[in-house]
């Protein structure tokens, strides 16, 4: 049984459906990514998978229980956390108090703060230091541990590496590696096409909030991605 299904989602901003009709499943370990132009709709997706977005139609199942009517914090006890676009992180708190606020949140595991700092070691000499002092980078590696602390079984990330350095960027992924090796399970929004396709097992790419195109990363080609990402009309992957 797949950790997440959605079916027939349907997400609106206002008058704009921003969802259409989206449905796909993560089997639990897989790393998916999701891929599209600005406006696609990924990251209402993910935010509605987490609660932080309310569905307008369609069903989001969590280890085969129907939680679409679910608030965020409820999720997120199940195993569900985000790492929303931008971060988000409690700037005037230190690093060390970001991280253990989301440790009451969240559901009992394996995750503390030393392993977080043993996930993302460019942390260890910032433990104390605000949050909103450190860099980009840095920042970014908070943000995933503070999901982290929860203790998902599903974690959602959204534009990880959006406005990082190339070096920030790859001490990032280095880490997100260590994870997925290690079996979390991800769904991953990411700008950079060839990152993605490295880094995932399948690719889904979603045009106008439909997903028009998925297919295992290893077979799927920049090309097979791109006619879908412009809508030129490619069929899915084999």
């Amino acid at each position: 049984m797949a950790i997440l299904s959605v079916d027939a989602l349907e997400a609106r901003h206002g008058l704009l459906q921003a969802v259409r009709g989206v449905s796909l499943r993560v089997e639990a370990g897989e790393t998916v990514a999701l891929v599209g132009a600005n406006g696609a709709g990924k990251t209402t997706l993910l935010r509605t998978v987490a609660g932080a977005h309310r569905a307008s139609a369609g069903r989001v199942l969590f280890d085969g229980a129907d939680i679409t009517a679910l608030p965020a914090h409820a999720r997120v006890k199940l195993g569900i956390a985000l790492v929303p676009e931008g971060r988000r992180l409690f700037g005037g708190m230190t690093t060390e108090d970001n991280l253990r606020v989301a440790e009451r949140r969240g559901r009992a595991g394996p995750w503390t703060v030393e392993r977080v700092l043993e996930a993302f070691p460019v942390l260890r000499p910032k433990l104390k230091a605000r949050a909103g002092d450190l860099s980009g980078g840095q920042q970014q590696a908070v943000a995933i541990g503070r999901a982290l602390m929860t203790n998902p079984r599903l974690l959602l990330l959204d534009e990880v590496s959006l406005g990082l350095s190339p070096v920030a960027v790859e001490q990032l992924y280095a880490s997100l590696r260590g994870l997925m090796r290690d079996g979390t399970t991800v769904v991953l929004v990411e700008q950079d096409l060839s990152r993605a396709l490295a880094v995932a097992d399948r690719v889904i790419c979603m045009l106008e909030g439909r997903a028009v195109f998925e297919g295992e990363a290893a077979r799927t080609t920049r090309a097979d991605v791109l006619a879908a990402y412009f809508g030129l009309g490619a069929a899915a992957a084999p």
